[in-house]
């Protein structure tokens, strides 16, 4: 198992791409600590139903992204990582003129500022091992943009920025940092989407996925929480060895118009 040994820790990762990244990770080896900030008896099951699953050590660690003495703190509760996944993130949409000053504050620090906190916490140790692997997911708003999501594409678009300097730092010292883009993933959340969708649109639930909701993504198809886990285990692996500082689109083609 190409991962055995290492210890990922992946942020926001009680649902969506973030467990699904969580879950490919286990699957290939690796101890992984799963986070949100919450702490009820679900996280902890969804942890031990993981390990059961992939027959790897898995623990959950409670701690709010949106504040920076938890996200180090995470690190420090993991023992440390080799892996870390920034992936935590919120949404709200709005004009400019219109949005919360509050919602942009709490979209900036957990979806930015958080890969930050946890970033400075765990690259000390990855120097001192030599390895490391730092992974920050962006988004296509990452390296586009959108009408009424000024704070998410501004968060985003900071993330690849945060990843380009991250990388030239470790460079040379076995550290790579990369970010991956992902456009419309299909995931909990976006399948609540549908119904109502399809009830605002007067359509059909193929209709309103391929005219709507995917009407920038050329493929006319959601990618997989999978696929988000399969590109991160890539990225972790020795053929990516020389890959860092860059972005990795897993948009359909979003990007590419």
């Amino acid at each position: 198992m190409q991962l055995a040994g290492k210890r990922a820790i992946v942020t926001g990762s009680n649902s969506g791409i973030g467990l699904g990244i969580a879950r490919e990770l286990a699957r290939a080896g690796a101890s992984v600590v799963i986070n949100s900030f919450t702490d009820a008896p679900e996280d902890h099951e969804l942890a031990a139903t993981l390990a059961r699953e992939t027959g790897a050590d898995v623990r959950y660690i409670q701690a709010d992204m949106s504040k920076p003495e938890e996200c180090r703190a995470l690190v420090a509760q993991a023992g440390g990582c080799d892996i870390l996944i920034n992936n935590a993130g919120i949404q709200h949409v709005a004009r400019i003129e219109e949005f919360p000053g509050e919602k942009w504050d709490a979209i900036i620090a957990i979806n930015l500022s958080s890969a930050f906190h946890t970033s400075a916490a765990a690259l000390p140790g990855m120097y001192a091992a030599g390895w490391g692997r730092v992974i920050n997911i962006a988004s296509a708003h990452g390296l586009t943009a959108s009408p009424f999501k000024s704070a998410y594409v501004a968060a985003k678009h900071g993330v690849v920025g945060l990843t380009k300097t991250t990388a030239l730092e470790a460079a040379g010292k076995g550290v790579t940092c990369n970010a991956i883009c992902p456009g419309y993933v299909l995931t909990p959340i976006v399948e609540k989407q549908i119904p109502d969708q399809m009830k605002t649109h007067n359509m059909d639930r193929e209709t309103v996925i391929k005219e709507v909701m995917l009407s920038r993504q050329p493929s006319g198809a959601f990618a997989t929480v999978e696929q988000m886990g399969g590109t991160a285990v890539f990225l972790c692996s020795d053929a990516a060895a020389q890959i860092t500082g860059t972005t990795i689109s897993v948009d359909g083609g979003w990007t590419a118009l």
